[in-house]
């Protein structure tokens, strides 16, 4: 009778295993087996992070084996199983494997297909598409879009973390990590004391110093001890953690009446500044979101204030950015004058940190929350429900999007809800957060995440004239590895544009993206469709850029780009592009670590080796 090797393999986080009955069936195109239990004697099977074998005999010959069903019942009390995979051994000596990579939770079942990645096209057999439909079937019913907040891009359907499909809640450890993380960081920045601090007047600017005390690094000494300095202040809109707002200047705005005779003293061309205009040399960051937000009023004992700033940066002769002017407040008048380098010391200073207490607003609420946080969140719930796991766009994505909907899902319930952190230590707390988003989401466009696009509609893509912009630098050499990457995959399995546009799971994942997600609004710029393979890659390059490379830059992760722990493709042309992508990916390292050398400042935000896969990693 035929016999066949099944090679089991349990995952290796925090309670994967279990002692629970599991059963195996196999079913093949001549037929299917009876239902084997795995079991060895005097064996503790399927512990946390084993591999174990059974040898599995059939009363006939099954024909080429289609899918593998696993069963999963009580043998004293429930424990969840994590299955990463299992590897059939055939009668003829044949190796086929089943990526799984999912919880069985119950008295559970799961149906797995062969790990080759099939486009809906390629399935002529019924019992596959079927299969293929009724996973999708389920997986509408579990990931469900909902409006947490009007204006908002819809998310998960889940009012707290323990709501969600527990195939994407935190495994035990990341969990652990997201509550100890935030307790830390309460301690590291002495949260309470903190504020009590600030609820009156300093006494001189040491205060200030005090919130660096459990915060030591090379970067962060760098700025505890130059941070005053107009040349650091320029730098930090460049290769800070806020590093997209900044813009060249192509006309003054007549809402900030600045002139020559106001700035002449920080010029060094002997030109007008209408002239440096021209040449190129005149950037703006102008914080207009945040003008008629309203402030905290969460805590009657606090008062706090927001500015709506607009900031005039200058190119000097040695290349620098600096700034020559800060308006507080968007409309020009007498009660909102324009600060100078000229000015007193300390009128100057306080007008900066002004500035900078509204980058900070901008930076949390919207460059890290919406622009990497919760547009990540709408690409994956996308996925789940429009792309079946035997897609090869969804095993391109799913690593991508790890933990991004708990994540979420965790800020929802800790940070940004009503009396979360948010609440306790941000001005924009208490609902200003929330009316920020809403009026950024106007401003969210596809075009924006395309990292070359959005360099370039910024004035701010020319290496000659801006060359200490490692933001854009690093990131341009990302971005092309990714889209290199995302070009092989496609052409794997698009042998040419109308396979992408005949491909329905596809279109209507990037349909979810732009109804759902971007609320069906054309002047977002997002593709209801995609009609050619180039556009495809570009796509999926924006996907992956914004989880990993783009979130890094405004968060400063910790895991790798291009490092893939859960093998959901199989195929040799997609390893050998996944091995490219990494060497690709050393590369850059090695130019970026090159470039950084002897650098009292240097920018690693964006080398590979920091990248995380997700923004939740």
């Amino acid at each position: 009778m035929p016999s066949y090797t099944v090679t089991v393999a349990t995952g290796s986080q925090w309670f994967a295993g279990t002692d629970d009955y599991i059963y195996l069936s196999l079913i093949g195109s001549a037929g299917c087996s009876e239902k084997h239990l795995l079991d060895k004697a005097f064996y503790n099977d399927f512990e946390r992070g084993a591999v174990d074998s059974y040898d599995v005999t059939v009363d006939e010959e099954l024909g080429e084996i289609q899918l593998v069903k696993i069963e999963k019942r009580k043998y004293w009390l429930h424990d969840d199983w994590y299955l990463k995979y299992i590897t059939l051994k055939t009668p003829h000596g044949d190796y086929i494997e089943f990526p799984c990579y999912r919880w069985i939770t119950g008295e559970g079942e799961i149906v797995l297909r062969d790990g080759r990645a099939k486009l809906a096209r390629d399935d002529q057999i019924h019992l596959l598409k079927q299969h293929r439909r009724k996973e999708l079937e389920a997986r509408q019913k579990q990931y469900r879009w909902m409006e947490w907040n009007p204006g908002f891009p819809l998310s998960i359907d889940a009012k707290s973390h323990k709501d969600l499909p527990r195939d994407i809640q935190f495994d035990s450890e990341k969990g652990v990590d997201f509550v100890l993380n935030y307790s830390k960081a309460m301690e590291n920045l002495f949260i309470n004391r903190f504020m009590h601090m600030f609820q009156s007047s300093w006494n001189d600017f040491a205060d200030f110093e005090k919130i660096f005390v459990k915060i030591s690094n090379t970067i962060s000494e760098r700025v505890k001890n130059h941070w005053q300095e107009d040349l650091m202040f320029g730098y930090q809109f460049l290769n800070g953690c806020n590093p997209v707002l900044i813009k060249r200047c192509t006309e003054l705005p007549q809402k900030l009446p600045v002139t020559t005779e106001m700035v002449e003293c920080s010029l060094e061309r002997n030109l007008s500044l209408e002239q440096e205009v021209q040449e190129g040399n005149i950037f703006i960051v102008d914080y207009e979101l945040l003008d008629g937000i309203d402030a905290n009023k969460t805590d009657p004992c606090t008062h706090q204030f927001l500015a709506a700033p607009i900031c005039l940066l200058y190119k000097n002769l040695a290349n620098k950015i600096v700034p020559i002017a800060i308006q507080l407040n968007q409309a020009p008048g007498e009660k909102n004058p324009i600060f100078l380098p000229s000015d007193a010391k300390y009128d100057w200073l306080l007008a900066k940190i002004w500035v900078r207490s509204s980058d900070f607003h901008v930076h949390q609420t919207i460059t890290h929350l919406l622009r990497t946080h919760l547009v990540s969140e709408v690409f994956g719930i996308a996925m789940y429900r429009q792309l079946p796991a035997v897609h090869p766009i969804f095993k391109l994505l799913v690593a991508h999007v790890r933990f991004t909907i708990a994540i979420n899902t965790k800020a929802r319930e800790q940070l940004i809800c009503e009396y979360g952190l948010f609440d306790k230590a941000n001005a924009t707390g208490g609902g200003g957060h929330v009316q920020m988003v809403q009026r950024a989401v106007q401003d969210l466009t596809y075009s924006s995440l395309c990292f070359p696009e959005a360099i370039k509609a910024r004035g701010m893509d020319s290496t000659e004239d801006i060359p200490y912009y490692f933001y854009r630098d690093d990131g341009l050499l990302v971005w092309e590895a990714i889209q290199s990457f995302t070009s092989e995959v496609v052409g794997i399995y698009y042998e040419d544009d109308q396979v992408v546009v005949e491909d329905q799971e596809l279109q209507d994942f990037v349909r979810d993206v732009y109804v759902y997600g971007m609320r069906g609004r054309k002047a977002s710029g997002f593709p209801k469709s995609i009609k050619s393979r180039e556009k495809l890659s570009e796509y999926l390059t924006v996907v992956i850029f914004t989880a990993s490379a783009q979130h890094a830059a405004v968060n400063f992760g910790q895991l790798f780009l291009g490092m893939y722990p859960e093998e959901h493709f199989i195929e040799k042309p997609v390893k050998e592009a996944m091995i490219r992508f990494r060497k690709n990916l050393e590369a850059i390292v090695s130019v970026i670590a090159e470039r950084n050398k002897n650098k009292k400042l240097p920018y690693y935000y964006l080398s590979p080796d920091r990248i995380p896969n997700s923004v939740a990693i």
